[in-house]
C-alpha cells in the first residue's frame, strides 16, 4: 500500500495526529476514534493494523496494554516527494512574513499604518 493509500483516509490521519503528541494505548486510540467517527473497537484495530503494517506507527507490549506511537520515516518519505512542490507555496509565504513584519515594525514605530486610536 502506498503512503497516500494510508493517509487518504481520516480515521488513520487522525490516529497518526493522536500518536503524534505521543504513544497511547489501544484502548485510548479506541476511545477517541470511537467517539470522534462512531466506529467499533475491531474497526479501530483495523486501522491500526494498517499503519502498523503499512510502518507509520509502531506498537510495544507494556504488560496487558499495546502502546502505540508515530514512525516519523515514512512520513519523511512524503515530506521528500512533496518537496518538488514547495517552490509553489514557499514565495508566498515568505512575501507574508515580510509583510507581517512590516506592519508590526510600523505599529512599534508609530508609522502611518497604525490604526486610529480610540480615546476614551
Amino acid at each position: 500500500m502506498q503512503a497516500f493509500d494510508v493517509l487518504g483516509d481520516p480515521v488513520r490521519r487522525r490516529i497518526l495526529e493522536l500518536l503524534a503528541d505521543g504513544e497511547m494505548t489501544s484502548g485510548a486510540v479506541c476511545d477517541v476514534i470511537g467517539e470522534e467517527f462512531g466506529i467499533s473497537q475491531p474497526g479501530v484495530s483495523q486501522h491500526l493494523k494498517v499503519l502498523r503494517e503499512n510502518g507509520f506507527a509502531t506498537v510495544r507490549p507494556e504488560g496487558t496494554r499495546r502502546l502505540y506511537a508515530v514512525n516519523a520515516e515514512p512520513l519523511q518519505d512524503i515530506d521528500a516527494w512533496l518537496d518538488r512542490f514547495r517552490r509553489l507555496w514557499t514565495p508566498h509565504l515568505d512575501a507574508l512574513a515580510t509583510e507581517l513584519a512590516r506592519g508590526r515594525r510600523a505599529r512599534r514605530l508609530g508609522g502611518a499604518d497604525d490604526p486610529p486610536r480610540r480615546t476614551p
